[in-house]
Protein backbone atom coordinates (compact mmCIF):
# COMPACT_ATOMS: atom_id res chain seq x y z
CA UNK A 1 0.00 0.00 0.00
CA UNK A 2 1.24 3.49 -0.81
CA UNK A 3 1.67 6.25 1.74
CA UNK A 4 -1.13 8.24 0.09
CA UNK A 5 -3.15 10.24 2.60
CA UNK A 6 -6.30 12.38 2.23
CA UNK A 7 -6.59 14.86 5.13
CA UNK A 8 -10.15 15.99 5.86
CA UNK A 9 -11.62 13.18 3.76
CA UNK A 10 -13.26 9.97 5.15
CA UNK A 11 -10.19 7.99 4.15
CA UNK A 12 -10.77 5.05 6.50
CA UNK A 13 -14.28 4.52 5.17
CA UNK A 14 -13.05 4.57 1.57
CA UNK A 15 -10.28 2.10 2.38
CA UNK A 16 -12.81 -0.20 4.07
CA UNK A 17 -14.94 -0.14 0.91
CA UNK A 18 -11.87 -0.86 -1.19
CA UNK A 19 -11.15 -3.90 1.03
CA UNK A 20 -14.66 -5.24 1.60
CA UNK A 21 -16.77 -3.92 -1.28
CA UNK A 22 -20.57 -4.12 -0.93
CA UNK A 23 -20.44 -5.32 2.69
CA UNK A 24 -19.46 -1.78 3.74
CA UNK A 25 -22.75 -0.37 2.42
CA UNK A 26 -24.50 -2.02 5.40
CA UNK A 27 -24.03 -2.17 9.16
CA UNK A 28 -21.82 -5.09 10.25
CA UNK A 29 -23.87 -8.30 9.89
CA UNK A 30 -22.54 -9.61 13.21
CA UNK A 31 -24.83 -7.14 14.96
CA UNK A 32 -27.96 -8.33 13.20
CA UNK A 33 -30.57 -9.50 15.69
CA UNK A 34 -28.94 -7.75 18.64
CA UNK A 35 -28.55 -4.16 17.43
CA UNK A 36 -31.50 -1.90 16.58
CA UNK A 37 -30.98 0.30 13.56
CA UNK A 38 -32.60 3.54 12.46
CA UNK A 39 -31.80 7.21 12.01
CA UNK A 40 -29.96 8.80 14.91
CA UNK A 41 -30.00 12.34 16.21
CA UNK A 42 -27.67 14.71 14.43
CA UNK A 43 -27.41 17.92 12.47
CA UNK A 44 -27.32 18.92 8.85
CA UNK A 45 -25.73 22.05 7.37
CA UNK A 46 -29.18 23.67 7.62
CA UNK A 47 -29.62 22.87 11.32
CA UNK A 48 -30.87 20.04 13.53
CA UNK A 49 -31.93 16.83 11.84
CA UNK A 50 -35.34 16.79 13.48
CA UNK A 51 -37.27 20.01 14.11
CA UNK A 52 -39.54 18.14 16.51
CA UNK A 53 -36.74 18.15 19.08
CA UNK A 54 -36.06 21.86 18.70
CA UNK A 55 -39.62 23.00 19.46
CA UNK A 56 -40.57 24.01 22.99
CA UNK A 57 -43.92 23.65 24.69
CA UNK A 58 -45.19 27.08 25.80
CA UNK A 59 -47.95 27.28 28.43
CA UNK A 60 -50.13 30.40 28.41
CA UNK A 61 -50.67 32.61 31.42
CA UNK A 62 -54.46 32.68 31.11
CA UNK A 63 -56.04 29.22 31.10
CA UNK A 64 -59.80 29.18 30.49
CA UNK A 65 -59.86 25.39 30.14
CA UNK A 66 -58.33 25.04 33.57
CA UNK A 67 -61.15 27.19 34.91
CA UNK A 68 -63.66 24.89 33.17
CA UNK A 69 -62.00 21.89 34.80
CA UNK A 70 -62.00 23.61 38.19
CA UNK A 71 -65.75 24.20 37.92
CA UNK A 72 -66.31 20.59 36.81
CA UNK A 73 -64.29 19.15 39.70
CA UNK A 74 -65.16 21.77 42.33
CA UNK A 75 -61.45 21.99 43.17
CA UNK A 76 -58.19 23.08 41.58
CA UNK A 77 -57.22 20.63 38.80
CA UNK A 78 -54.06 18.54 39.09
CA UNK A 79 -51.93 16.81 36.48
CA UNK A 80 -53.48 13.44 37.30
CA UNK A 81 -56.82 14.84 36.11
CA UNK A 82 -55.51 14.73 32.53
CA UNK A 83 -57.36 12.04 30.56
CA UNK A 84 -54.98 10.11 28.29
CA UNK A 85 -57.45 7.50 27.05
CA UNK A 86 -57.48 7.70 23.28
CA UNK A 87 -59.20 6.15 20.27
CA UNK A 88 -56.30 4.73 18.26
CA UNK A 89 -57.27 3.55 14.81
CA UNK A 90 -60.67 2.29 15.93
CA UNK A 91 -59.41 0.74 19.18
CA UNK A 92 -59.79 2.00 22.72
CA UNK A 93 -56.37 2.66 24.20
CA UNK A 94 -55.50 3.51 27.79
CA UNK A 95 -52.79 5.92 26.58
CA UNK A 96 -52.01 7.75 23.32
CA UNK A 97 -49.47 5.03 22.55
CA UNK A 98 -49.21 1.91 20.43
CA UNK A 99 -46.46 -0.61 19.71
CA UNK A 100 -44.90 -0.06 16.32
CA UNK A 101 -44.52 -3.04 13.99
CA UNK A 102 -41.91 -5.62 14.93
CA UNK A 103 -41.27 -7.80 11.92
CA UNK A 104 -39.75 -11.20 11.23
CA UNK A 105 -36.55 -10.62 13.19
CA UNK A 106 -36.46 -12.18 16.64
CA UNK A 107 -34.30 -9.45 18.14
CA UNK A 108 -32.18 -10.14 21.18
CA UNK A 109 -32.60 -13.29 23.22
CA UNK A 110 -35.61 -15.22 21.97
CA UNK A 111 -38.58 -13.28 20.59
CA UNK A 112 -38.82 -9.99 22.48
CA UNK A 113 -42.04 -9.21 20.62
CA UNK A 114 -43.90 -11.94 22.54
CA UNK A 115 -42.94 -10.36 25.86
CA UNK A 116 -43.74 -6.91 24.46
CA UNK A 117 -47.17 -8.15 23.39
CA UNK A 118 -47.97 -9.44 26.85
CA UNK A 119 -47.07 -6.12 28.45
CA UNK A 120 -48.88 -4.05 25.80
CA UNK A 121 -52.02 -6.12 26.41
CA UNK A 122 -51.78 -5.54 30.15
CA UNK A 123 -51.44 -1.83 29.49
CA UNK A 124 -54.36 -1.76 27.04
CA UNK A 125 -52.22 -0.49 24.13
CA UNK A 126 -52.69 -1.58 20.50
CA UNK A 127 -49.83 -3.63 19.03
CA UNK A 128 -48.79 -3.93 15.39
CA UNK A 129 -47.20 -7.16 14.12
CA UNK A 130 -44.87 -6.54 11.22
CA UNK A 131 -44.46 -7.96 7.75
CA UNK A 132 -42.96 -11.19 6.45
CA UNK A 133 -43.77 -13.24 9.55
CA UNK A 134 -45.40 -16.08 7.61
CA UNK A 135 -43.07 -16.14 4.57
CA UNK A 136 -40.06 -16.39 6.89
CA UNK A 137 -41.37 -18.45 9.85
CA UNK A 138 -44.43 -20.19 8.41
CA UNK A 139 -47.96 -20.42 9.80
CA UNK A 140 -48.27 -23.19 12.36
CA UNK A 141 -51.29 -23.30 14.66
CA UNK A 142 -49.52 -25.52 17.17
CA UNK A 143 -50.84 -28.51 19.05
CA UNK A 144 -49.66 -31.25 21.36
CA UNK A 145 -46.52 -31.92 19.31
CA UNK A 146 -46.13 -28.68 17.38
CA UNK A 147 -44.92 -25.22 18.25
CA UNK A 148 -46.92 -22.15 17.20
CA UNK A 149 -45.41 -20.01 14.49
CA UNK A 150 -43.90 -16.66 15.47
CA UNK A 151 -46.94 -14.71 14.21
CA UNK A 152 -49.44 -16.81 16.14
CA UNK A 153 -47.24 -16.82 19.24
CA UNK A 154 -47.37 -13.02 19.30
CA UNK A 155 -51.13 -12.92 18.74
CA UNK A 156 -51.72 -15.54 21.45
CA UNK A 157 -49.47 -13.75 23.96
CA UNK A 158 -51.43 -10.54 23.46
CA UNK A 159 -54.84 -12.20 23.44
CA UNK A 160 -54.19 -14.15 26.63
CA UNK A 161 -53.24 -11.00 28.58
CA UNK A 162 -55.81 -8.62 27.09
CA UNK A 163 -58.57 -7.38 29.37
CA UNK A 164 -61.40 -4.86 29.67
CA UNK A 165 -61.89 -4.24 25.95
CA UNK A 166 -58.90 -1.95 25.41
CA UNK A 167 -56.09 -2.38 22.91
CA UNK A 168 -55.99 -4.54 19.81
CA UNK A 169 -53.71 -6.43 17.42
CA UNK A 170 -52.94 -5.12 13.93
CA UNK A 171 -51.28 -7.46 11.41
CA UNK A 172 -49.28 -5.97 8.57
CA UNK A 173 -49.15 -7.44 5.09
CA UNK A 174 -46.42 -6.97 2.51
CA UNK A 175 -46.20 -8.25 -1.06
CA UNK A 176 -44.81 -11.61 0.10
CA UNK A 177 -47.45 -11.77 2.86
CA UNK A 178 -50.16 -11.27 0.26
CA UNK A 179 -48.85 -14.28 -1.67
CA UNK A 180 -49.18 -16.27 1.57
CA UNK A 181 -52.71 -14.89 2.20
CA UNK A 182 -51.75 -13.85 5.72
CA UNK A 183 -54.85 -11.73 6.34
CA UNK A 184 -57.13 -14.56 5.23
CA UNK A 185 -55.34 -16.99 7.54
CA UNK A 186 -55.56 -14.71 10.58
CA UNK A 187 -59.14 -13.56 9.94
CA UNK A 188 -60.46 -17.12 9.77
CA UNK A 189 -58.27 -18.60 12.52
CA UNK A 190 -60.26 -19.78 15.55
CA UNK A 191 -57.55 -18.41 17.83
CA UNK A 192 -58.24 -14.89 16.51
CA UNK A 193 -61.98 -14.96 16.93
CA UNK A 194 -62.09 -13.50 20.44
CA UNK A 195 -60.14 -10.47 19.23
CA UNK A 196 -62.27 -10.19 16.11
CA UNK A 197 -65.56 -10.48 17.99
CA UNK A 198 -64.52 -7.79 20.48
CA UNK A 199 -63.45 -5.39 17.73
CA UNK A 200 -59.77 -5.73 18.53
CA UNK A 201 -58.31 -7.11 15.31
CA UNK A 202 -56.97 -4.97 12.51
CA UNK A 203 -54.94 -5.24 9.32
CA UNK A 204 -52.34 -2.74 8.13
CA UNK A 205 -51.36 -2.19 4.51
CA UNK A 206 -47.64 -1.46 4.62
CA UNK A 207 -46.54 1.02 1.99
CA UNK A 208 -43.20 1.90 3.55
CA UNK A 209 -40.97 2.29 6.59
CA UNK A 210 -38.86 5.13 7.93
CA UNK A 211 -35.66 3.10 8.09
CA UNK A 212 -35.67 2.49 4.34
CA UNK A 213 -38.20 4.59 2.42
CA UNK A 214 -38.83 3.11 -1.01
CA UNK A 215 -37.24 -0.24 -0.19
CA UNK A 216 -38.77 -3.50 0.98
CA UNK A 217 -37.78 -5.61 3.95
CA UNK A 218 -34.14 -6.62 4.35
CA UNK A 219 -32.72 -9.19 6.72
CA UNK A 220 -29.45 -11.04 7.16
CA UNK A 221 -29.75 -14.81 6.85
CA UNK A 222 -27.43 -17.73 7.52
CA UNK A 223 -26.69 -20.28 4.82
CA UNK A 224 -29.31 -22.80 5.98
CA UNK A 225 -32.10 -20.22 6.18
CA UNK A 226 -31.02 -18.72 2.85
CA UNK A 227 -31.45 -22.09 1.17
CA UNK A 228 -34.94 -22.43 2.68
CA UNK A 229 -36.02 -18.93 1.56
CA UNK A 230 -34.39 -18.90 -1.86
CA UNK A 231 -37.59 -19.63 -3.79
CA UNK A 232 -39.58 -16.86 -2.09
CA UNK A 233 -37.07 -14.03 -1.68
CA UNK A 234 -34.24 -12.37 -3.55
CA UNK A 235 -30.98 -13.37 -1.84
CA UNK A 236 -27.75 -11.51 -2.49
CA UNK A 237 -24.20 -12.30 -1.42
CA UNK A 238 -23.12 -8.81 -0.39
CA UNK A 239 -21.04 -9.77 2.65
CA UNK A 240 -18.39 -11.82 0.88
CA UNK A 241 -18.15 -15.49 -0.12
CA UNK A 242 -16.76 -16.62 3.25
CA UNK A 243 -19.09 -14.69 5.57
CA UNK A 244 -21.71 -17.44 5.82
CA UNK A 245 -24.40 -14.76 5.49
CA UNK A 246 -26.61 -13.44 2.73
CA UNK A 247 -28.92 -10.45 2.38
CA UNK A 248 -32.62 -11.30 1.99
CA UNK A 249 -34.55 -8.64 0.09
CA UNK A 250 -38.32 -8.35 -0.13
CA UNK A 251 -40.26 -6.40 -2.72
CA UNK A 252 -41.55 -3.02 -1.50
CA UNK A 253 -44.66 -3.34 -3.65
CA UNK A 254 -45.93 -0.89 -6.25
CA UNK A 255 -48.46 1.75 -5.27
CA UNK A 256 -50.43 4.46 -7.03
CA UNK A 257 -53.48 6.33 -5.80
CA UNK A 258 -55.79 3.91 -7.56
CA UNK A 259 -53.95 0.82 -6.30
CA UNK A 260 -54.26 2.08 -2.71
CA UNK A 261 -57.98 2.77 -3.18
CA UNK A 262 -58.56 -0.68 -4.63
CA UNK A 263 -56.53 -2.37 -1.92
CA UNK A 264 -58.46 -0.66 0.87
CA UNK A 265 -61.74 -1.46 -0.87
CA UNK A 266 -60.67 -5.10 -0.97
CA UNK A 267 -59.78 -5.02 2.73
CA UNK A 268 -63.10 -3.47 3.76
CA UNK A 269 -65.13 -5.91 1.65
CA UNK A 270 -63.27 -9.07 2.63
CA UNK A 271 -62.56 -8.31 6.28
CA UNK A 272 -65.53 -6.22 7.40
CA UNK A 273 -64.96 -6.76 11.13
CA UNK A 274 -61.29 -5.75 11.06
CA UNK A 275 -59.92 -2.25 11.47
CA UNK A 276 -58.00 -0.95 8.46
CA UNK A 277 -54.66 0.83 8.89
CA UNK A 278 -52.16 2.15 6.34
CA UNK A 279 -48.48 2.69 7.06
CA UNK A 280 -46.57 5.30 5.03
CA UNK A 281 -42.88 5.97 4.71
CA UNK A 282 -41.72 9.62 4.95
CA UNK A 283 -42.02 10.41 1.25
CA UNK A 284 -42.31 13.86 -0.26
CA UNK A 285 -45.97 13.22 -1.18
CA UNK A 286 -46.89 11.86 2.26
CA UNK A 287 -49.79 14.31 2.60
CA UNK A 288 -51.36 13.13 -0.67
CA UNK A 289 -50.89 9.50 0.35
CA UNK A 290 -52.52 10.10 3.73
CA UNK A 291 -55.47 11.87 2.10
CA UNK A 292 -56.03 9.01 -0.35
CA UNK A 293 -55.92 6.44 2.48
CA UNK A 294 -58.41 8.34 4.64
CA UNK A 295 -60.75 8.98 1.73
CA UNK A 296 -60.66 5.26 0.94
CA UNK A 297 -61.80 4.44 4.47
CA UNK A 298 -58.65 3.83 6.50
CA UNK A 299 -59.27 3.88 10.26
CA UNK A 300 -55.70 5.10 10.81
CA UNK A 301 -52.72 6.31 8.84
CA UNK A 302 -49.32 5.70 10.39
CA UNK A 303 -46.41 7.91 9.38
CA UNK A 304 -42.93 6.59 10.06
CA UNK A 305 -40.57 9.56 10.07
CA UNK A 306 -37.00 9.17 8.87
CA UNK A 307 -36.10 8.69 12.54
CA UNK A 308 -38.42 5.67 12.72
CA UNK A 309 -37.96 2.02 11.96
CA UNK A 310 -35.71 -0.55 13.57
CA UNK A 311 -35.10 -2.25 10.26
CA UNK A 312 -31.85 -3.36 8.69
CA UNK A 313 -30.95 -0.94 5.90
CA UNK A 314 -27.95 0.49 4.05
CA UNK A 315 -26.09 3.27 5.85
CA UNK A 316 -27.08 5.71 3.11
CA UNK A 317 -30.77 5.13 3.88
CA UNK A 318 -30.42 5.31 7.64
CA UNK A 319 -28.63 8.65 7.43
CA UNK A 320 -29.93 10.38 4.33
CA UNK A 321 -33.30 9.24 2.92
CA UNK A 322 -36.78 10.38 3.89
CA UNK A 323 -38.38 13.39 5.58
CA UNK A 324 -38.05 13.98 9.32
CA UNK A 325 -41.22 13.30 11.28
CA UNK A 326 -41.95 16.97 12.01
CA UNK A 327 -41.90 17.73 8.29
CA UNK A 328 -44.26 14.83 7.57
CA UNK A 329 -46.72 16.09 10.18
CA UNK A 330 -46.39 19.63 8.85
CA UNK A 331 -47.15 18.61 5.26
CA UNK A 332 -50.19 16.59 6.33
CA UNK A 333 -51.48 19.54 8.38
CA UNK A 334 -50.94 21.92 5.46
CA UNK A 335 -53.09 19.66 3.28
CA UNK A 336 -56.04 19.94 5.63
CA UNK A 337 -55.54 17.02 8.00
CA UNK A 338 -55.99 15.42 10.35
CA UNK A 339 -59.13 16.97 11.91
CA UNK A 340 -61.12 14.00 13.16
CA UNK A 341 -58.97 11.59 11.15
CA UNK A 342 -56.60 9.31 13.04
CA UNK A 343 -52.96 10.10 12.32
CA UNK A 344 -50.36 8.00 14.12
CA UNK A 345 -46.68 8.94 14.28
CA UNK A 346 -43.53 7.03 15.04
CA UNK A 347 -39.87 7.86 15.11
CA UNK A 348 -37.53 7.97 18.14
CA UNK A 349 -40.37 8.12 20.66
CA UNK A 350 -39.30 7.28 24.17
CA UNK A 351 -40.29 10.17 26.47
CA UNK A 352 -43.26 12.42 27.09
CA UNK A 353 -41.93 15.65 25.64
CA UNK A 354 -41.40 14.38 22.12
CA UNK A 355 -44.71 12.53 22.23
CA UNK A 356 -46.64 15.63 23.32
CA UNK A 357 -44.97 17.79 20.65
CA UNK A 358 -45.93 15.24 17.97
CA UNK A 359 -49.52 15.25 19.20
CA UNK A 360 -49.55 19.06 19.14
CA UNK A 361 -48.68 18.74 15.43
CA UNK A 362 -51.68 16.53 14.76
CA UNK A 363 -50.77 12.98 15.77
CA UNK A 364 -53.51 11.14 17.67
CA UNK A 365 -50.98 8.79 19.27
CA UNK A 366 -47.30 7.86 18.95
CA UNK A 367 -45.62 4.52 18.38
CA UNK A 368 -42.97 2.89 20.53
CA UNK A 369 -40.49 0.89 18.47
CA UNK A 370 -36.86 0.68 19.52
CA UNK A 371 -37.74 2.04 22.95
CA UNK A 372 -40.23 -0.78 23.53
CA UNK A 373 -37.76 -3.48 22.52
CA UNK A 374 -35.03 -2.02 24.73
CA UNK A 375 -37.44 -1.78 27.66
CA UNK A 376 -38.56 -5.39 27.26
CA UNK A 377 -34.97 -6.54 26.89
CA UNK A 378 -34.22 -4.83 30.21
CA UNK A 379 -37.18 -6.49 31.96
CA UNK A 380 -39.31 -9.01 30.03
CA UNK A 381 -42.01 -8.87 32.69
CA UNK A 382 -42.49 -5.16 33.45
CA UNK A 383 -39.98 -3.07 31.46
CA UNK A 384 -42.48 -1.78 28.93
CA UNK A 385 -45.05 -1.15 31.66
CA UNK A 386 -42.60 1.03 33.57
CA UNK A 387 -41.54 2.86 30.39
CA UNK A 388 -45.19 3.62 29.59
CA UNK A 389 -45.83 4.73 33.18
CA UNK A 390 -42.95 7.22 32.99
CA UNK A 391 -44.07 8.52 29.60
CA UNK A 392 -47.67 8.88 30.80
CA UNK A 393 -46.60 10.85 33.88
CA UNK A 394 -44.53 13.22 31.75
CA UNK A 395 -47.39 13.65 29.29
CA UNK A 396 -49.89 14.43 32.06
CA UNK A 397 -47.54 16.97 33.63
CA UNK A 398 -46.88 18.69 30.29
CA UNK A 399 -50.50 18.73 29.11
CA UNK A 400 -51.68 20.02 32.48
CA UNK A 401 -49.03 22.75 32.38
CA UNK A 402 -50.56 23.86 29.06
CA UNK A 403 -53.91 24.27 30.81
CA UNK A 404 -55.46 21.31 29.00
CA UNK A 405 -56.84 18.02 30.27
CA UNK A 406 -57.13 15.83 27.18
CA UNK A 407 -54.40 14.83 24.75
CA UNK A 408 -56.82 15.60 21.91
CA UNK A 409 -56.83 19.28 22.91
CA UNK A 410 -53.16 19.78 22.06
CA UNK A 411 -52.55 22.13 19.13
CA UNK A 412 -49.82 24.06 17.37
CA UNK A 413 -50.55 27.05 19.63
CA UNK A 414 -48.75 25.06 22.33
CA UNK A 415 -45.43 25.11 20.43
CA UNK A 416 -42.63 27.65 20.03
CA UNK A 417 -40.07 27.18 17.28
CA UNK A 418 -36.63 28.79 17.24
CA UNK A 419 -36.00 30.25 13.82
CA UNK A 420 -38.54 29.22 11.19
CA UNK A 421 -41.54 27.17 12.25
CA UNK A 422 -43.12 24.56 9.99
CA UNK A 423 -45.13 26.44 7.38
CA UNK A 424 -48.43 24.87 8.32
CA UNK A 425 -48.34 25.58 12.03
CA UNK A 426 -51.05 28.21 12.48
CA UNK A 427 -50.80 29.68 15.93
CA UNK A 428 -47.29 28.37 16.54
CA UNK A 429 -44.95 31.01 17.94
CA UNK A 430 -41.65 31.60 16.15
CA UNK A 431 -38.64 33.20 17.82
CA UNK A 432 -37.92 36.65 16.41
CA UNK A 433 -34.44 37.27 14.95
CA UNK A 434 -32.03 39.12 17.18
CA UNK A 435 -30.86 42.62 16.32
CA UNK A 436 -28.67 42.52 13.29
CA UNK A 437 -30.00 39.14 12.12
CA UNK A 438 -32.12 38.57 9.07
CA UNK A 439 -35.10 36.26 9.35
CA UNK A 440 -35.01 33.29 7.02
Amino acid sequence: MTALRAPGFPEDAVRARARNGTAEAFPAPEGYGSLLYGATAGTTPAGPLDALDTARLVPPVFMPRRLEKLIELAREPRHDDVDLTTAVGGFRSSLPLYLSAFGSTRAGSGDLSVAAGRQAARLGLPMVIGENMVPVHGYRRGGPDAERSALLSRIAAYRDEAADGTGGVVVQQSTEDADSEVWNLVYSDPDSQSLLASGRLGFELKIGQGAKPGLGGMTVTGEAEAARLAERFDLQDVFGPHSGRQLRCASPGTFTEEIVRQQLRFMRNNFPLARIWVKLHPGRDVADAARVAWEAGADAVTVDGAEGGTGWAPHSFLSGVGLPLAECLDRIAAAGGPGDRCLLASGRMWEGGRAVRAMALGARAVGLGRAALVAVDEDPRDGLVRLADALALEARLLISALGKYRAADLATEDLWWPGTAPAAAPGAVVAAPADGEVAA
